[in-house]
């Protein structure tokens, strides 16, 4: 078997292979036709070099076709294969691929979401290469990392504003450490996505429609047992997830996917997978190539991998955490703080500027994480709750509020750990304890943003984070340049962010409810549901933001406001049917026949002159709960049968909120008590002790 250096990236056309390829002067004008600053485009010779030595690499590693992949707005990624042959007079064919093929295709782009930037009978549109990300081969065939526009020059994918919200942030970062002396050149944005997800067995997940249709559990009555026992964090990991892990790791180091970390999470059958820091574009093509191979790593071991927020009630979700930073050539991270973070102007201005944009723009990182699955998540006593706050860090916190008063701060002395047992060695513990109740939690060299759903794709996130944070760089450092006392003017700066935006700061356990109350008290946003939260994104002071950073156009923000609003509808839809269909189709026939079965029984008793109390009352729970059961249905259909005529998404979206996701707790409450009460050998699907004890 070959080691791992030997099989990383080996299905990677990597700047070593194509400098190899194309020679050191033709690989020097490519990689300086990417600064981002620079007028020049990549030119149509030069693509086809480059086309010719991608189309042979690619044929050497067995692929037959190629496709242009890119990331569409329905959050997961879209590819349509197109051959290298060209075929001959003679009957023959030659493998051909051109530069023309390389840097610019053609995608049907009708059935894509789009907000009404087009109309439906609107097909045209375009993908271009984005040459900042390698190519790769898959499935014999050779993929060509793309984004994705429309006829007339709309955004149609979450690639585009990506890179135009990461280059806006690496300007603002490079004008700012101007201001402390250096002048460097290149700055980039860094992302590690740490993935949680669910593997169960094929089988049982083949019983559950809702499973197969949504992706959770829309009935399931809690398991004698689950995580109270907390004996799967971090606890071996199973025979057969391990050979899951095993292969699924080495999929990802072929494709040059640094995934580093693997362990079992909270919930029962529920595991992790971290890589390490990449640039923000590579990690989340990396990471959605990670969901992809996730899944069909799990078939090949008979299993199915969940990504869904929340499949299982009554036990913790999955997330995907967004560990951010930024990095500049001469400086190194600018969230390092390194050994006397007191004195260290530079990294307490920016993280004062990450405080003002996180404060100021609370609603845009909400709606970042808006989803009908993660709604289900955020809230509850495992993920940050819906209030968006910062943890700094009792050290940092405190250096900032000397700062504020103009106070002299007191370091405090290192403490070191003494276990007792001599032949272990003492350690230094870090300045501050980790805060998992934060949403946006500092590290120690990064933020930790813990909102986002574990089926996201964290485009969303990071152009949120980087557009807010250039903004207020943008501002911040016209103020300073602008001054006569750059030193004076920089620690005035830092004192005067704190005043202003301190109340983002939060310390303490985030799933209190007195944090709730004090939230309010501090005039923090507590938006609770994605109609509340994704109401707000086409607001005057959001598209003021985009416009002015040259993210979005006006139509373009509205336009993902609407797609959003309509996905979440569309989702709660598929499950509202789904649950009916189980309903009418599989738990109601069974429930029938256990009471058919009943009432037999009680009559044979009671011509015997037997006692039928036990019967008697198991029936009278059935039937009482039957009765929740038919109310909350009937609320179900009506619901349903209102929302369908509204036609305005926030009103759609609240109605489908309010009555229809009501009605379907109504539903499951009811059948959940009844599985309880039902035999198991009459039950028609799977319950949760089967599903996560089978492993």
């Amino acid at each position: 078997m070959k080691s791992i250096p030997e099989i990383f990236g080996e299905l990677v056309l990597n700047d070593e292979e194509l400098k190899k390829r194309i020679g050191q002067k033709t690989y020097d004008q490519f990689k300086n036709s990417l600064d981002d600053d620079q007028k020049e485009i990549l030119n149509l010779d030069l693509a086809n070099k480059i086309a010719d030595a991608m189309k042979d690499w690619a044929l050497e590693k067995g692929a037959t076709h190629y496709t242009h992949w890119f990331q569409p707005l329905n959050g997961v990624s879209a590819e349509k294969h197109e051959s290298f042959i060209s075929p001959q007079k003679d009957g023959t064919v030659l493998m051909k691929f051109s530069g023309k093929e390389l840097v610019k295709g053609e995608a049907d782009g009708s059935s894509f979401p789009s907000g009404g930037l087009r109309s439906t009978f609107e097909a045209r549109g375009y993908t271009a290469w984005d040459a900042s990300s390698h190519a790769f081969v898959r499935n014999e065939t050779l993929y060509i990392p793309t984004i994705f526009m429309s006829y007339h020059g709309h955004v149609l994918d979450k690639k585009t504003p990506l890179h135009r919200s990461s280059t806006v942030l690496k300007r603002q970062t490079l004008r700012f450490v101007k201001l402390f002396g250096k002048n460097s050149k290149h700055a980039r944005v860094t992302v590690g996505a740490e993935q949680e997800y669910f593997l169960i067995d094929k089988d049982m997940f083949e019983k559950r429609l809702d499973l197969k249709l949504t992706g959770r559990t829309l009935f399931g009555a809690r398991s004698p047992k689950s995580q109270e026992l907390e004996d799967h964090y971090y606890g071996q990991i199973k025979t057969r997830v391990m050979q899951f892990m095993i292969d699924l790791d080495r999929e990802l180091w072929r494709l040059g996917i640094p995934a580093k970390t693997r362990h079992n999470e909270v919930a029962p059958c529920q595991h992790e997978l971290a890589p390490v820091f990449e640039r923000v574009s590579v990690a989340i093509d990396h990471n959605q190539l990670t969901m992809e191979i996730m899944k069909k790593t799990a078939e090949k071991h008979g299993l199915v991998c969940l990504l869904h927020e929340k499949p299982f009630a009554n036990m913790n979700g999955s997330g995907k955490h967004n560990n951010w930073s930024v990095s500049v050539d001469g400086v190194g991270n600018m969230l390092d703080p390194g050994d006397n973070p007191e004195v260290n102007y530079q990294f307490l201005l920016y993280v004062s500027c990450i405080m003002a944009a996180v404060d100021t723009h609370q609603d845009l990182l909400r709606i970042s994480v808006a989803t009908a699955g993660n709604e289900h998540r955020l809230g509850g006593n495992e993920a940050p709750p819906g209030i968006v706050t910062m943890f700094l860090g009792k050290q940092i916190t405190e250096i900032l509020e000397s700062l504020s008063d103009a106070k002299s701060y007191s370091k405090q002395a290192i403490r070191s750990t003494s276990h007792g047992v001599k032949f272990i060695a003492n350690f230094d513990n870090d300045t501050s304890d980790r805060n998992r109740t934060s949403p946006m939690a500092f590290t120690g060299n990064k933020f930790e943003f813990r909102m986002p759903g574990s089926s996201m794709n964290l485009s969303g996130v990071n152009i949120a984070l980087n557009t807010a944070l250039a903004d207020v760089l943008e501002n911040v450092c016209t103020e300073i340049e602008q001054s006569n006392d750059k030193e004076q003017a920089i620690k005035l700066a830092i004192a005067t962010i704190f005043k202003k935006h301190h109340r983002i700061l939060f310390n303490g356990n985030g799933y209190s409810l007195a944090w709730e109350k004090e939230a309010e008290a501090r005039g923090l946003l507590n938006l609770k549901t994605v109609p509340e939260a994704v109401s707000l994104y086409a607001s005057q002071k959001n598209i003021d933001l985009f416009k002015r950073q040259g993210i979005y156009t006006e139509e373009e923000v509205k336009a993902r406001e609407t797609i959003l609003l309509e996905e979440y509808c569309k989702t709660i839809k598929i499950e509202s049917l789904t649950m009916l269909d189980m309903l009418n189709r599989q738990i109601l026939p069974a429930i029938f026949e256990y009471e058919k079965h009943l009432s037999q029984t009680i009559i044979d008793k009671q011509i015997l002159k037997m006692d039928k109390t036990i019967e008697f009352n198991v029936l009278k729970r059935i039937t009482n709960l039957l009765k929740e059961l038919s109310k909350g249905k009937d609320n179900l259909l009506k619901a349903l049968v209102e929302v369908r005529d509204i036609t305005n998404w926030k009103q759609k979206a609240a109605t489908y909120r309010q009555k229809v996701f009501k009605a379907m707790t109504e539903v499951r409450v009811a059948c959940d008590e009844l599985e309880r009460v039902m035999p198991k050998t009459l039950w028609p699907f799977p319950n949760y002790a089967d599903i996560l004890f089978k492993n």
